[in-house]
């Protein structure tokens, strides 16, 4: 018999609001739960015992108070997913069985903080992710006002989220050479557009920070300061996000991030910018180098939001959901 959420959810925070905005400790902590719900789920209803793992994609947490609040509203949700190779979600009809379980235990989640995610659609492939076993989407679109939509990435090899979302930076970095490639002139793009473009630098400049060198750093870290600085204050002007983006264009920002992980893949004889035609075993798959680096700074971010969730009184902590 199918367990209920009320069964298996034991770790999902009580409110991912606090005046309005999202708390992205609390969303990570039930992105991750939503995976553990479906993995208990689909073992109990399609006998498929399999690996998954997931949690937040993106980069609000870096616009958040010390416990986790982000300083601006979020309207996009997002979730990054990792599933086994060689498994019976080789079959389609069981990538359908996971796919069906996993929105509607979205939904069901997401209706206990008053989040109505209708529509679901599924199967799209990813840009600059592995020709033979591409990433793929799940996208849900929220009847309220509150979100606009929810996406999650679904990528083919089990990992750590932490090594997950290092490994994308691999996909980002080809998404944002489309912008800032110095071989072509900038494109004056929508305003919108290019606001993505600058909160991708920054995710992309975070998430390699401890692997990126000395000179990359001396030469961003002042414009990467600022860019930050004017996403904590709400970046909305016209001129000025067109302004950012041409620095950023002109200051081979793109060509540094490269660098970090460069040579780093090199070793193992894997050419990051050919990274849609590597081998199907190394997705997800982050050199030992490279995690030593850069998984404890996601995950003492993460940790540190709940320690001072918790120093912050039950009143503003998360909870587990009394369903």
């Amino acid at each position: 018999m199918e367990q209920t959420i009320k069964e298996q959810a034991t770790g999902l925070p009580s409110q991912l609001y606090d005046d309005g905005k999202t708390n992205m400790y609390c969303l990570h902590e039930v992105f991750r739960q939503i995976a553990i719900i479906v993995k208990e789920r689909i073992k109990t209803k399609h006998h498929i015992d399999i690996p998954i793992t997931s949690g937040l994609w993106g980069g609000a947490y870096l616009v958040c108070d010390p416990q986790g609040k982000v300083l601006s509203r979020v309207i996009r949700f997002y979730s990054i997913v990792n599933l086994p190779q060689n498994s019976p979600l080789d079959k389609p009809e069981n990538f359908e069985h996971l796919m069906k379980i996993y929105y509607q235990t979205c939904q069901e989640i997401f209706k206990n903080y008053h989040l109505e995610f209708k529509n679901p659609q599924w199967g799209e492939s990813i840009p600059y992710t592995n020709k033979i076993r591409p990433n793929t989407t799940l996208q849900m679109w929220e009847q309220g006002t509150e979100v606009q939509f929810m996406r999650a990435f679904f990528v083919w090899n089990t990992a750590t989220w932490e090594e997950s979302l290092i490994f994308d930076t691999l996909r980002n970095i080809k998404q944002l050479k489309e912008h800032l490639d110095t071989r072509q002139r900038p494109v004056d793009k929508a305003k919108e557009e290019l606001r993505f473009v600058l909160q991708d630098i920054l995710i992309v400049y975070h998430t390699l920070h401890d692997a990126l060198t000395p000179d990359f750093l001396e030469h961003a870290q002042p414009y990467m300061q600022e860019l930050l600085g004017h996403f904590l204050v709400g970046l909305h002007d016209h001129d000025l996000i067109h302004d950012l983006f041409y620095r950023a264009h002109s200051s081979l920002y793109v060509y540094g991030f490269e660098e970090a992980l460069d040579e780093p893949y090199k070793r193992y004889n894997l050419d990051i910018r050919k990274v849609e035609d590597w081998p199907i075993e190394k997705i997800n798959w982050v050199p030992e180098e490279l995690k030593e680096k850069l998984v404890h700074p996601l995950r003492e971010t993460f940790s540190r939001f709940r320690v001072n969730l918790e120093r912050g009184g039950s009143e503003q902590s998360c909870p587990f959901l009394s369903l």
